[in-house]
């Protein structure tokens, strides 16, 4: 008998408990995949051990117990051989490991990512008692565990500010692009998030292939078993590349397609020919069965025709996002909003989406309802209390865009004092929405997100508090057109 991890698992030891968890947070799947997730649970701290021993290669049952037994020492290897048997089959039953008589047959029996249909990976959850901790709920425990402390699992770097195109509404001002990160600085930066414990990586630039060791940076995340997003607009995506990203199951790529008409692409990115390196790009994502989510932000010049690539990302499975939230830069210059869509042609959009879009509504409407339940003492969102992000220089921020609220440097000091006591970490974990009053108070609040990076950049002091009214006008607008919808459908 052969066992392995399966290829979509994340383990991270704790030393007095394991947590295991599938990559469903962070990856991306095919349009109208409705397979079972296996979510997440908590080992015990001799469950830890056990899992430990797993590859991501099959090993024989044999192989695994003597590795345990080296930690056992005083346990006899029939006990640890029964009890790994009733491990393993425990969690191959809730979907974290999967088995077979030969070599080969294991390899098969984990099913990776495909753009082709696959049956639906039925998970049977309650044929065995849970591993540990039955009363709790995951977060509960992890929750308990760290008294309520923020744990980093989400990290953002920005490898280079160097681009190969020059987008109409990018926030990053377009003379500061100049400059990659020191490749000592990222192994030194992901050794500290695999000391932390962190899950999820997001590598983005500028274009993050122009540094020189893309590829080395890619490799070292899959040996660490990190789970990978890159942000890109994969022009320069060549065969190494691909290979690397095919090799990484834990990976996935959001890339942004502004138009199916070349012109408009090209006009938007500043870069002739952009639109064809692009679309070539993905469709050869596509054909090698690399996770993709394509991003279609809605400007002045798209927005007639945004439309035709959410349909043309539907007929080969991939979820597109069409999105009309564009932000202004990070020194708050906001030149780049000149081709943000008025309040008015906003409505047109939402409109004729909700009209149109069947979905949309619904995950309008729950989105909504889960609103309904804010209280004061919630916080504002999760910069700080579970995601950070790093400049190419070393440089620490809330979050992606937000460039101009500097909270430390990893260069200067460790990544893991910087989340424990930066100054202005502690004070925007110590934030709050009772903070901003007028949303606490606003019959709209379940229609809005409270955004601090879209506050603070297009303020002229930075003031991430001082709310943005172009999209209080949005969120008026989103309820008057459920209320309306709602009303239809009672009819």
């Amino acid at each position: 008998m052969f066992l392995k991890k399966k290829s979509n698992v994340i383990f991270r030891n704790y030393d007095s408990f394991g947590y295991i968890t599938d990559n469903r947070n962070f990856g991306y799947k095919k349009i109208n995949d409705n397979r079972n997730y296996i979510g997440d649970k908590i080992l015990s701290e001799s469950g830890a051990v056990f899992f430990s021993a797993l590859d991501r290669k099959p090993q024989t049952l044999n192989d695994l117990v003597n590795k345990i037994k080296k930690q056992f020492s005083d346990v006899g290897i029939s006990t640890i051989q029964n009890d790994a048997e009733e491990f393993y089959s425990r969690l191959e039953r809730d979907g974290f490991i999967v088995s077979g008589e030969t070599l080969q047959e294991c390899e098969q029996n984990d099913k990776r990512f495909s753009y082709k249909s696959l049956e639906p990976q039925l998970i049977d959850k309650f044929s065995f008692p849970p591993i540990l901790y039955p009363e709790k709920s995951t977060q509960d425990f992890l929750e308990e565990h760290f008294n309520g402390k923020p744990q980093l699992t989400n990290l953002h770097i920005e490898i280079t500010s160097k681009c190969n195109e020059r987008c109409i509404h990018c926030y990053i001002p377009h003379e500061n692009k100049i400059s990659n990160i020191d490749s000592k600085l990222f192994y030194s930066i992901l050794e500290q998030c695999k000391k932390m414990r962190v899950l999820h990586l997001t590598l983005s630039g500028g274009e993050p292939m122009l540094h020189k060791n893309f590829c080395d940076f890619l490799r070292k995340c899959r040996e660490y078993e990190f789970s990978v997003n890159v942000l890109s607009n994969l022009t320069l995506l060549d065969n190494e590349i691909l290979n690397e990203m095919k090799a990484n199951p834990l990976l996935g790529v959001q890339v942004s397609l502004y138009s199916m008409n070349p012109a408009i692409h090209d006009e938007i990115t500043k870069r002739k020919g952009s639109f064809e390196k692009t679309k070539n790009a993905i469709l050869k994502l596509i054909k090698n069965n690399i996770p993709l989510q394509i991003s279609c932000p809605i400007m002045q010049l798209n927005k007639k025709n945004y439309g035709d690539v959410i349909k043309w990302a539907e007929k080969y499975n991939v979820h597109a996002g069409a999105d009309y939230v564009l932000i202004a830069r990070y020194n708050h210059t906001t030149n780049n909003l000149d081709c943000r869509l008025s309040v008015n042609e906003v409505k047109e959009v939402i409109s004729s989406k909700v009209t149109n879009n069947a979905e949309y509504f619904k995950e309008m409407k729950l989105e909504s309802e889960n609103k309904k339940n804010i209280t004061p003492s919630d916080f504002v969102c999760s910069v700080c209390n579970s995601s950070l992000c790093i400049e190419d220089n070393g440089n620490v921020y809330p979050c992606a865009g937000w460039q101009g609220y500097v909270v430390g440097n990893v260069k200067e000091t460790a990544l893991s004092d910087i989340w424990d006591y930066s100054e202005k970490i502690l004070h925007l974990r110590g934030l709050r929405k009772s903070d901003f009053p007028k949303c606490l108070q606003c019959a709209d609040k379940e229609f809005c997100t409270m955004c601090m990076v879209r506050n603070a950049n297009e303020s002229p002091q930075g003031d991430p508090l001082i709310v943005n009214e172009y999209f209080c006008e949005i969120a008026k607008f989103s309820k008057e057109m459920m209320l309306e919808q709602k009303g239809k459908i009672t009819i």
